[in-house]
């Protein structure tokens, strides 16, 4: 593009002489040589190059050269003048002139002054140029950041040790501001890779990677979270980290939960139906056979054992009723000591069988509790169950005897009267990530020997009765539960709230105490819910 250069000159003579030396290199030259001209030629504001007299009678040349760059910041100023001005003129002009030439005008002086104007004019258009594109950048960068920060999901950045470089806001809410610290520690708790870790599989070929997982907040509360990964590139085409992008699913899986047990429980007990009916035909058959032989002996029998059969049958129904609405425990007052004395028997020949030695620390003047002796008995086998189980030579090889203890005892506080239990195991133990996910509905640690029912259905069935739970351990160590029941119960019963809380917040996590209720009804064996 031809730079087009306005001459302000009071010599017009002398002016025309320099636009027709200029015009021979095919620049385009205008003239103002006087301050009418000088102002209609400023109205077209297009012009690159000011070729001017600092001692132009038109007016006050600086702030002409000041208004053309007002309007256009990339104008360049050459000065000529007689030589004996040039000193004053640098002292007016110094900060906006390019150049300052001898009057008349050198002709390669000239030359050279408008190639240095024109490389000037290039360098400010290039200049502007970048500004442009960094303008864009910064505001692609800062929009980026904002759909980092703002995004809905969880997004964390590791680098190739599986430290977290950068994470958004939603992460850094619910996982802590920990720049620096291990994914696995933070996410789950683990105090190494996880296995099959799917960032590690992206730096190692490339390619993005779905995984679904459990991840632990700094609250304590645990998230269903769907994880994908994508790598980050570098200039030379190396993974230098990887984006990691975690949806929270809790909800979507909760209600697959309840699906999933609504299913469970209907399969149960279809197979607990057949056994009934089974029987109920055996029961009629009996029967039949017993008035035709005139055997009242064989008649009374049949006759207790379709009645046997039609209570468990109506039972079952109504256990289906209480599962699609609220129930009410059945609360019994029974012997501390002669419940959780049931319970040690229940599994006392499971030790033996394992060389788990029983050790009990039962005061005999507990007393009572109102409670609902089925369930919390339930509750209480599962554990005792689980407590054997860590116990078991092929489960803990490093020992050289196991033992389980039992201790109960009573506390008083400002709530009322509690029976405490623990029991306490020396078996294999279980780290941070087993502890906090042992509640949840369908977690085993236990691979296909297990159903994740067990753990889950005790916590729910002692909470529900006002009281609570807590464990205690480590890998290899042991580990010891410990259960708080209240002695008397409350005026609204805990499984009252808690439905009402389902009803109200439509959340699907107390379905697996019916299960279990129901399971139980269908005549299979407890020892096999863990």
């Amino acid at each position: 593009m031809a730079e087009k250069i306005l001459l302000i000159d009071n010599s017009e003579s002398h002016a025309r002489a320099l636009k027709l030396y200029l015009e021979r290199s095919r620049l385009s030259v205008l003239i103002a040589s006087s301050s009418g001209e000088m102002e209609k030629q400023f109205e077209k504001r297009d012009f690159d190059i000011l070729l001017v007299d600092p001692f132009f009678q038109g007016g006050d040349i600086s702030a002409v050269i000041e208004k053309f760059k007002a309007v256009n910041p990339m104008v360049q100023v050459i000065v000529f003048c007689e030589k004996k001005h040039i000193d004053k003129a640098m002292d007016n002009l110094g900060s906006v002139a390019i150049n300052f030439l001898e009057r008349p005008v050198n002709s390669k002086a000239l030359d050279l002054a408008v190639v240095h104007a024109k490389r000037c004019i290039s360098n400010e258009r290039r200049l502007a140029n970048y500004s442009q594109r960094l303008s864009d950048l910064q505001n692609a960068q800062a929009l980026y950041h904002q759909l980092f920060n703002e995004s809905p999901c969880y997004i964390s950045v590791q680098n190739r040790d599986l430290r977290i470089t950068a994470a958004n806001t939603l992460f850094q809410r619910d996982f802590g501001k920990q720049i620096g610290g291990h994914c696995y520690e933070i996410y789950k708790h683990r105090e190494s890779p996880c296995p099959d870790c799917p960032v590690v599989q992206t730096f190692e070929d490339g390619k993005s990677r779905n995984t679904e997982e459990i991840v632990t907040s700094i609250s304590g509360k645990q998230y269903n979270v769907l994880t994908q990964t994508a790598p980050i590139i570098d200039d030379n085409g190396e993974i230098t980290q990887v984006m990691e992008m975690s949806t929270n699913i809790t909800q979507i899986r909760q209600l697959q939960d309840h699906l999933s047990s609504l299913g469970l429980m209907l399969g149960s007990m279809s197979h607990g139906v057949k056994g009934m009916l089974t029987a109920l035909d055996g029961g009629i058959y009996q029967m039949e056979s017993g008035m035709k032989k005139n055997d009242p002996e064989r008649t009374e029998k049949a006759f207790e054992l379709i009645k046997q059969m039609a209570d468990r049958i109506k039972k079952m129904v109504l256990e289906i009723l209480y599962y699609a609405k609220s129930r009410e425990l059945q609360y019994e007052s029974v012997g501390s000591v002669e419940m959780f004395n049931t319970v040690i028997s229940t599994i006392t020949n499971l030790a033996a069988n394992n060389n788990v030695a029983i050790k009990t620390q039962i005061p005999q003047n507990l007393g009572e509790i109102e409670i609902d002796p089925n369930w919390v008995q339930s509750a209480l086998v599962n554990l005792a169950e689980n407590a054997v189980d860590a116990c078991r030579y092929d489960n803990d090889k490093d020992k050289d005897s196991h033992q389980v203890e039992f201790s109960m005892w009573e506390e008083k506080d400002a709530a009322g009267e509690k029976i405490c239990i623990s029991i306490c195991d020396n078996g294999m133990g279980m780290d941070q990530e087993t502890r906090e996910k042992m509640f949840t509905l369908f977690f085993t640690s236990k691979g296909s020997q297990g159903t994740g029912l067990g753990l889950f259905i005790a916590n729910r069935v002692i909470k529900q009765h006002g009281g609570s739970i807590s464990v205690k351990s480590s890998p290899g160590k042991g580990t010891c539960f410990e259960l708080w029941l209240p002695r008397k119960r409350s005026d609204v019963s805990m499984v009252e709230k808690s439905i009402e809380s389902l009803h109200k917040t439509k959340n699907c996590s107390t379905e697996g105490v019916m299960i279990k209720e129901t399971i139980m009804d269908s005549g299979l064996n407890d020892a096999s819910y863990h």
